[in-house]
């Protein structure tokens, strides 16, 4: 894959981490795109239909009540009023009594956001920016420390299943214990487990849930259960449209314990999906570097021989030649021509500049990791070659834990 200025494009020199940036930047652009043509293609002509059933509806009403459409749009006006504070035709829970104002934070700090229920007054809405800027806040924190353990304890019992399997085939003695010095017990320490696994078990987990979830939802709510399965994606996923939701009534059978299942499946539906996507996103950023390459195999031969041709004649201070990419696994900046214009004498150009500025931010980007993590992250020195090195969040938990991950495969 092209580093640095490996690889020319019509506006200048893009490395990988650009590019790689760009490339997903438009790829997400293009998968909008579709999704808002299928969207529309499936949902506008039910919207006209409805829209149509409205109006006749609301001309039919007028008639017979002899009412004129201002007035009936009025009042309507007043319903919809209403119902922005929680007023509903059917009789429904407090909005703002403590467990539905429990509810309420619980959708926030999780960054569902339902909808069903919003602050009225201008203390509440202060309040609440105040709020979730911590709370949204301290639940990513949470549910990174929950991926980190989720993805250790997978990773471990991937690891045992693997070792057994290598001892019923012979590969390992059975009295085989890590540190015995073996080339085989060398082999299993430095095992790794897939991340297309990981995602597998994380999918199924995930399913699981859904379907049990879906089981309690379908005869409280009365809801059917593919309509189930929606709410808990939509749940689960924190998009939180707000069409379903659950635990809104004002009774139910077994309350108290409905209410308790009803929190504990959106807090470990919502644990496992966020793990899936951050697993996902592992899986998306190898497509990502499996498409640069491909696109640098065709243009790197034709690139490196126009470089080479303007750059032949041309008098190279120092250590020019012997440029390397900088890391944020190291605080040592390689040497580069910035060290040969500098012993010199010569004025930094804007292109040394930009790569200091680099260094200086990729130096600061290891610190805060480190900071946040509590220990300083020990890593090889080829992980910098992988495409994953000094990630921050849920990157940086997965990083050189799965295989695809690190250089180790």
């Amino acid at each position: 894959m092209a580093r640095g200025g490996g690889c020319c494009s019509g506006a200048g020199h893009l490395n990988a981490d650009n590019a790689r940036f760009l490339l997903l930047a438009v790829l997400i652009v293009l998968y909008m795109l579709c999704g808002a043509a299928v969207f529309s293609a499936i949902e506008l002509p039910s919207e006209r239909a409805a829209k149509a059933r409205w109006a006749q509806r609301l001309e039919g009403f007028a008639r017979r009540h002899n009412l004129s459409r201002a007035e009936l749009r009025r009042f309507l006006r007043a319903y919809e009023e209403a119902s922005v504070a929680g007023i509903r035709v059917d009789d429904v829970r407090p909005r703002w009594d403590f467990t539905g104002a429990f509810y309420f934070v619980g959708t926030v700090v999780s960054t569902i956001g339902f909808g069903m229920t919003t602050p009225a007054t201008v203390g509440g809405k202060i309040f609440l920016i105040f709020y979730g800027l911590i709370g949204c806040a301290g639940t990513i924190l949470f549910f990174n420390l929950f991926l980190e353990r989720l993805i250790t304890v997978i990773a471990y019992v991937m690891k045992s299943c693997h070792e057994r399997q290598l001892r019923r085939k012979g590969v390992l003695p059975h009295d085989s214990r890590r540190g015995s010095g073996g080339s085989e017990v060398d082999s299993l320490a430095g095992w790794k487990p897939s991340v297309y696994y990981v995602m597998l078990i994380l999918c199924v987990a995930s399913l699981i849930i859904s379907c049990c979830a879906s089981a309690m939802y379908t005869p409280i709510e009365g809801w059917s259960y593919f309509d189930s399965l929606y709410f808990c994606f939509v749940a689960f996923s924190t998009i939180g449209f707000g069409d379903l939701v659950s635990s809104q009534n004002v009774q139910y059978e077994s309350q108290g314990l409905y209410r308790f299942g009803n929190f504990v499946f959106i807090l470990m539906g919502v644990c496992c999906i966020y793990s899936l996507f951050n697993v996902i996103s592992i899986v998306i950023k190898q497509s990502i570097n499996w498409i640069l390459k491909k696109l640098d195999c065709r243009c790197c031969h034709r690139c490196q021989r126009k470089l080479f041709r303007s750059r032949r004649n041309v008098v190279m201070p120092g250590n020019v030649r012997s440029r390397r990419n900088i890391s944020i696994e190291t605080d040592i900046i390689n040497e580069s021509d910035t060290d040969g214009r500098r012993l010199s004498g010569e004025m930094i150009s804007m292109k040394d500049f930009l790569a200091s500025n680099k260094v200086s931010l990729a130096i600061m980007q290891k610190q805060l990791s480190e900071t946040a993590n509590g220990y300083p992250r020990q890593m090889s020195s080829n992980s910098k070659q992988n495409g994953f090195s000094g990630g921050v969040g849920a990157l940086a938990i997965m990083n050189n834990r799965l295989a695809e991950t690190s250089v180790d495969r």
